[in-house]
């Protein structure tokens, strides 16, 4: 993993607005083609609702003409090797094939890499909905 791919996440994280939990989350997405995107947590009042890192990322990648993603790092403040939640997990998987690297991260680096797929091995795939 880039250095750039973990200050990214980690960067992000110090932008999240998370005055309900206390939590702030950074996630940053690398694609194949070199591109950085990065998201935090963004909490409302009406707290569960609100955005995971991970989907923040996503909406910039998306916006930005998407592309396929090869590695996603996700950072949190009080937590070594954060994992994203489930529905992040399957967001991710939309736009990131199984062998995509998934870096786990505390403050001050990679705790464990895994892959997407060992993280989701039985999503749901697109292809079954067309």
């Amino acid at each position: 993993m880039s250095d750039a791919l973990f200050r990214a996440a980690r960067e992000a994280m110090a932008k999240a607005h998370a005055p309900y939990s206390r939590f702030p989350v950074g996630a940053a997405l690398l694609t194949d083609d070199g591109r950085i995107f990065a998201g935090a947590n963004i909490e409302i009042a009406s707290f569960p609702e609100g955005w995971c890192a991970e989907t923040t990322a996503l909406g910039h990648y998306v916006m930005a003409g998407g592309g396929r993603i090869a590695e996603i790092a996700v950072v949190a403040k009080r937590m070594a090797r954060i994992t994203p939640c489930g529905g992040c997990r399957q967001r991710l998987a939309e736009f990131a094939g199984p062998d995509a690297k998934l870096h786990l991260c505390d403050e001050t680096g990679v705790v464990e890499t895994v892959t997407l797929g060992e993280m989701l091995p039985m999503g749901f795939a697109g292809e079954v909905l067309k």
